[in-house]
């Protein structure tokens, strides 16, 4: 009997692969997970957030760097599952961020999904096309490449 794929990660199964925490854990699930081909990041932005304290406290609205960065944490998950490293030390290093456009604003109360799909991987080097979505609506899209170091 074979163990069926990981399709979907929660929470717990997200920190045994990336080593993100609070504040800067910026996902919440990883649903539709293909391995070596793409996945969706899911981010419930709540008010809570601590960069809405000074982006911006009158109208806040989640900072675009983040969004990318939330978008990098989900394709580190999908890589971590693809790669089968889960519990060992694996680090993501952004290598660039390219074609990067901001198309919506993000604010609390929004469900954040983040569609990661591969366009290169397999090695160290790994390459992405992200976009985030709110309720179907671009909100941005960029190409991301990363290096994978697993310490251990």
């Amino acid at each position: 009997m074979t163990d069926a794929p990981v399709t979907e990660a929660d929470i717990h199964l997200i920190q045994r692969i990336i080593p993100h925490r609070y504040p800067f854990l910026l996902i919440d699930k990883v649903v539709d997970i293909r391995v070596n081909e793409g996945c969706i990041g899911i981010k419930n932005v709540t008010f809570n957030e601590p960069h809405f304290q000074g982006h911006f406290p009158q109208a806040p609205i989640m900072p675009g760097v983040t969004i990318v960065e939330a978008m990098a944490q989900a394709a580190a998950v999908l890589v971590g599952i693809s790669m089968d490293v889960v519990g060992r030390d694996l680090l993501t290093y952004f290598l660039s961020i390219d074609s990067c456009k901001f198309r919506r604003k993000v604010v609390p109360g929004d469900v954040l999904e983040l569609h990661m799909t591969v366009k290169r991987g397999g090695g160290k080097i790994w390459k992405f096309h992200g976009e985030a979505k709110v309720a179907g609506e671009l909100a941005c899209e960029a190409d991301i490449a990363a290096m994978m170091d697993l310490r251990d």
